[in-house]
């Protein structure tokens, strides 16, 4: 060993050793202290660990992250005198049977992340407090904090993920249980199309179309809305809108399509088409016009959707014009060519591109000549041989007019809310 402990007049010498030296020794007394030459740290031995006389006890002022029930999180703990290695985080609940270590590397000496073991989510109740301490490398252990274990949100016709994203869908209306305060949530907000209307009747306005996926696009060509965060936790519920009803012979008008809603936002149902020598309705987006002369199509709603089109007395009078569609308005009936629906709008929000909310097209009473809906959901157009086949459900899709018969059903719509798992 090298350096002996010494007294001088006004002076206590300490003895001193290398670190290797100080481990190499035969016995340690507790109490011992030195002078470690390759920390430059004057030591003491507790009877465990050596321990820097200047390490300090270290405390947990804030852990951010939660655990949450069966998936895999990272808590970031804040606090003080956290060393440089080798800092020992215990989870501790006594109802649930955890008592779990896992050992990090601070960040810092005032942060460190640790994973969650599995053998805690795994078995953790939600709503039980979880405590969490960490010890040094010196063996000094925090005063105790508490994490409230959380599950995810529950509700929807179906969950699934895509990347870190977590997506609920809703085919019908239902209830949104939010579980975690301050969640940031993506929406893609659809309404019920309109339905056709029958004999020469116009294509069903598609269902309004809202947004705020980050790069994407509502409908009527506006851009993604504002962020939304569900401050609270709780119930929220979720309307999915019927689509509208098939227009009869007599009389030849169809259903407005139901509005779709989730946490104050409304989508508007798809605008009704009628017979003909009759104007289509508003919407999200709005109805074709009936055939026979010159009628207007519905108008659609700003940031939701696009206008149906017009007839004219100098058109194809035996055919009534298409509803609008949440990417486009639709295409005038002119010179006797049925124009098409309005286009629908694509988005991946699930993971996958979907286009869906196009308009229906507009019923002919000749024998030839279907309107096209464009991809999205919508109906094509009847003719005197050919009945209109509904909208495609949970697109938002207009109903297709009648030809000689009656006209189609819209599409329903449909509610999808997703959040980035990373963040909670």
């Amino acid at each position: 060993m090298s350096g002996k402990s010494f007294i001088k007049q006004g002076s206590i010498g300490i003895g001193t050793q290398t670190t290797t030296e100080r481990d190499a020794g035969i016995s340690t007394a507790v109490g011992e202290t030195i002078f470690n030459t390759t920390a430059g740290n004057l030591e003491f031995y507790n009877g465990t660990t050596w321990i820097p006389t200047s390490a300090s006890t270290p405390t947990i002022t804030s852990i951010t992250g939660n655990i949450i029930v069966n998936t895999a999180s990272t808590l970031t703990i804040n606090g003080s005198d956290f060393g440089t290695a080798n800092l020992v985080v215990r989870f501790v609940q006594s109802d649930d049977s955890i008592d779990e270590t896992v050992t990090v590397t601070p960040t810092s000496q005032t942060a460190a992340s640790v994973t969650v073991p599995a053998n805690v989510r795994n078995n953790v109740t939600a709503g039980n407090d979880v405590t969490i301490t960490v010890q040094s490398e010196f063996g000094l252990t925090s005063d105790g904090s508490t994490k409230t274990a959380v599950e995810f949100p529950a509700g929807g016709d179906s969950i699934t993920t895509s990347g870190d994203f977590r997506i609920h869908t809703f085919t019908q209306s239902g209830i949104l249980t939010n579980t975690i305060a301050n969640l940031d949530v993506e929406y893609l907000i659809i309404a019920g199309g309109g339905g056709g209307g029958g004999q020469r009747g116009g294509g069903g306005g598609a269902g309004g179309y809202r947004t705020n996926v980050s790069g994407q696009t509502s409908g009527g060509g506006g851009s993604a809305e504002s962020s939304m965060t569900l401050s609270s936790t709780g119930n929220f519920p979720v309307t999915v809108g019927a689509g509208g009803a098939a227009g009869g012979t007599s009389p030849g008008v169809g259903g407005q399509g139901g509005d779709s809603t989730f946490n104050s936002i409304t989508s508007s149902g798809g605008g009704l088409a009628r017979t003909d020598d009759e104007n289509g309705a508003d919407g999200g987006s709005g109805a074709g016009a009936g055939g026979g002369g010159a009628f207007s199509g519905g108008s659609g709603t700003a940031g939701q959707g696009h206008d149906g089109a017009d007839s004219a007395s100098n058109s194809f009078s035996n055919a009534g014009s298409s509803g609008g569609g949440a990417g486009s308005a639709a295409s005038s009936t002119t010179g006797g060519t049925i124009g098409a629906g309005g286009n629908g709008v694509s988005s991946n929000i699930t993971g996958i591109a979907v286009t869906r909310a196009s308009g229906g097209g507009g019923g002919s009473s000749h024998g030839s000549g279907n309107a096209p809906a464009p991809v999205g959901g919508g109906s094509t157009g009847g003719n005197s041989g050919t009945a209109a086949n509904d909208a495609t459900a949970n697109t938002g899709g207009g109903g297709g007019g009648g030809g000689t018969g009656g006209g189609s059903a819209g599409g329903s719509g449909i509610v999808i809310i997703r959040y980035d798992t990373t963040s909670i």
